[in-house]
């Protein structure tokens, strides 16, 4: 049995690199500021796009405590005893491993950046191909080795040829060296057979190939070096996260070269061949009952024509469709598509039938973490992710499955079938049947298999949501928004407004005022309303200090979303909104009382029709006159006033009222200039019978100013002043319309001030 030495300078020096990467932590915990701990970790991800939180933090912090781990094993060296005599090519390949770990801690130390710099390790790699190839020669058949010597010496040709050409700036021709689709699969053509010449031979130890085997998944995980792209910005982004985390797992391969050349310095030790330890026959009910199971739900969901587990949906799916190598993501669709039509009752048939220990832990572990899947993908799943918006994505999201297997329903949601909970069930239940019926005795149970065990249940109890926060309804922001024109056939629903609990979640769900998921359930949100509910009502400075330290929430500006389900915020709120009610109505009474005050327009020759506006009018952008247009001709303006065929516009000041007096007259009345600042008169064609000067974003529509409904050419005399009120900033302005049948479409300037306002 091998015996690693503990190496007390590789211990030592392991130790204080952890507790540097501690005292980073500390560092960034009590300043906000986490750029030397992530320097120091070698995640080196700007503060822009990953924004300081304590998670995150304290995940580089176990992230640097796993790299201290990984040095200790790289720095203690060989195996205890005596050193092993070697070949040449096992002695040079003990050399270049060595020499390709040295490249790679290189590289992780916080130094300017050089395209080149990784050029040597990819040097360094093409000799470690060559080597395995040659020192697993006799223990792998040849037309394998030959595969993975193909495989990895292309791998490392084109990483070699796509450094270059990136250090060069041929960005585009690098891109078609390393197509997305591949990722890491070339890699691990070279990779798994290497894997599998060390598992047979005994110069390495089971523990190195575990080693390797957990590199080797991460390396299908790996997106294989191409790029996520994300703008940063508010919050946290968790795909960025990811790939932190994906990038400090790295080591395992430093570890797994490191102990690979280690074991290479002493001589060999056969392993024992392994007895397959066959557990004891029961009785075939139960076990039939067990590789039944999973056929149940894959049954129904058949029967509705839905082939697949998960479908495109839920959080793993989204981590295997975004944030994963192709061939992994691959690999998931067709894991999908097995387990939803109940291939699981295969593995438990087999294992059922053979009874090894080996497969039926195999076994279980899978049920268990195809259960786990499940449990995720369900409580995770969006009424309407946001892939469905862009056809673009949902067409792309939907290449890997049949075609036309989840086609949009009338109402633009898609049928994903029966609800993953349903295969969780049955899984889990399987692996539970399987283990009363194939457990391995108490005696026979490893302490480091109880020790996982034990670890496993209480992160599951810590995971696990309590039973008073069970998942519950979940209300949408879409849900408390009116339903659109085209989802009501055309005619507009005016929306009830929300009250009490209701009005309290739909202001959470749609200002995101506490920073919850939108999958948050609606109870989850009340109870910790209520809970601020209790804050606010008691207004103690010091407790509401701590929740804006602790949470980052400012209670008391949040009267507004607290009013629906506690009364000291709803009390506040009805306060706020009667004074704005009293301020609004006295600035209306200001304003009539200004219109008031103006001139009154006392016509030279009576009118057919006059009339004072008894309210002031606010246009947004000024008053417009429309009717049918002929197809061609040419605008003008004058002074406020522009006209073109068709069309009458008149330009007033948005921040300020206006007060309007209307008259038609049946014949041309005398011109009047006095008291005005601006007098222009136009041309317009009525057509249609109507003349309605209106504002379509205030909504304003003024009084028909025709004769009588008559059509016909008229002209149209507009008068603007301003009026003053107390001081200049407190006046109004006064406009006055005047309208009578008439010919010719020539503007005329009667009056225009020297300057304007």
């Amino acid at each position: 049995m091998r015996r690693y030495r503990f190496g007390p300078i590789a211990a030592v020096v392991a130790a204080l690199y952890v507790a540097a990467v501690a005292a980073c932590g500390v560092i960034a915990w009590t300043t906000g500021d986490p750029s030397l701990l992530r320097v120091f970790v070698g995640a080196g991800w700007d503060t822009e796009f990953v924004p300081y939180t304590w998670w995150v933090e304290l995940l580089l912090v176990a992230a640097g405590a796993l790299q201290g781990w990984a040095y200790w094993q790289v720095l203690r060296g060989r195996t205890a005893g005596p050193a092993a005599v070697n070949d040449r090519p096992v002695r040079l390949l003990r050399v270049v491993l060595c020499l390709a770990i040295a490249c790679t801690l290189v590289y992780r130390l916080p130094i300017p950046y050089v395209w080149w710099s990784g050029l040597p390790g990819d040097l360094l790699g093409l000799a470690v191909i060559w080597l395995f190839f040659v020192v697993l020669a006799g223990v792998l058949p040849r037309w394998l080795r030959v595969l993975g010597l193909v495989a990895g010496m292309v791998n490392a040709s084109v990483g070699i040829a796509t450094t270059v050409l990136y250090g060069l700036g041929q960005y585009e021709i690098g891109g078609y060296l390393t197509p997305y689709q591949l990722g890491n699969a070339v890699y691990l053509l070279w990779l798994v057979p290497v894997l599998a010449g060390q598992a047979r031979d005994p110069r390495w130890s089971r523990g190195t190939v575990r080693m390797g085997l957990a590199w080797a998944v991460l390396s299908l995980l790996s997106s294989g070096g191409h790029s996520i792209i994300s703008f940063g910005g508010w919050g946290v982004d968790h795909d960025l996260v990811l790939l932190m985390v994906m990038a400090t797992l790295g080591v395992l391969g430093t570890v797994w070269q490191a102990r690979s050349a280690h074991e290479l310095g002493s001589p060999p030790v056969p392993s024992p061949a392994p007895v397959a330890r066959v557990a004891p026959a029961r009785p075939w009910p139960l076990a039939a009952v067990a590789v039944a199971l999973p056929l149940i739900p894959a049954a129904v969901n058949l029967a509705g024509g839905m082939p697949v587990w998960t479908g495109p949906r839920g959080l793993v799916d989204d981590l295997f469709h975004g944030y994963v190598g192709y061939p992994a993501t691959v690999s998931w669709v067709v894991v999908d598509v097995l387990v939803g039509v109940g291939a699981p009752a295969v593995l438990i048939l087999v294992a059922v039938v053979r009874r090894t220990r080996t497969l039926l832990r195999v076994t279980m572990s899978a049920l268990v973490l195809a259960a786990a899947a499940g449990v995720v993908s369900a409580l995770t799943t969006e009424r309407e992710p946001d892939w469905q918006i862009i056809p673009e994505m949902t067409e792309q999201r939907l290449a890997l499955y049949p075609d036309g297997l989840f086609t949009p329903t009338g109402n633009g949601e898609i049928p994903f079938g029966l609800s993953p909970l349903w295969y969780s069930t049955a899984l889990a239940a399987s692996a539970v049947l399987l283990f009363l019926l194939y457990g391995a005795p108490p005696a026979a149970r490893l302490r480091h298999h109880l020790l996982v065990t034990a670890l496993a249940t209480a992160v599951a109890l810590c995971l696990i949501p309590a039973a008073d926060q069970s998942r519950g309804p979940v209300t949408t922001a879409q849900d408390c928004s009116p339903r659109e024109p085209w989802d009501t056939d055309g005619e507009p629903v005016e929306p009830v407004p929300p009250t009490g609990p209701r009005a309290f979640i739909c202001a959470v769900r749609e200002q995101k005022a506490l920073g919850f998921a939108d999958t948050t359930p609606d109870q989850v949100l009340l109870g910790h309303g209520r809970r601020l509910c209790g804050a606010y009502t008691r207004n103690d400075p010091r407790e509401l200090a701590r929740l804006r330290e602790a949470e980052g929430v400012s209670v008391r500006d949040l009267s507004g979303v607290l009013a629906g389900i506690c009364p000291a915020a709803n009390a506040t709120v009805t306060a706020q909104a009667a004074a704005q009610d009293r301020e609004f109505e006295e600035f209306e009474a200001e304003e009539r009382r200004k219109c008031d005050a103006t001139p009154r327009h006392r016509p030279l020759i009576p009118p057919a029709r006059a009339q004072r506006l008894t309210e002031p009018e606010w246009p947004e952008v000024g008053l417009e006159l429309y009717d049918e247009a002929p197809s061609d001709g040419k605008g003008t303006s004058a002074g406020p006033v522009e006209v073109a065929p068709g069309h009458v516009a008149i330009r007033t000041d948005s921040d300020y009222h206006v007060c309007v007096t209307l008259e038609t007259y049946t014949r041309r009345p005398p011109v009047e200039t006095r008291g005005w600042d601006h007098v222009v008169e136009v041309g317009f064609d009525n057509r249609s019978g109507e003349m309605r000067f209106m504002d379509g974003l205030s909504g304003t529509e003024l009084p028909d100013v025709s004769l009588n409904g008559r059509k016909g050419h008229y002209r149209i005399r507009v008068h603007m002043a301003w009026f003053p009120w107390k001081d200049e900033g407190d006046g109004t302005q006064r406009l006055l319309i005047m309208a009578y049948p008439g010919r010719g479409d020539k503007t005329v300037v009667y009056r225009k001030p020297n300057k304007d306002r």
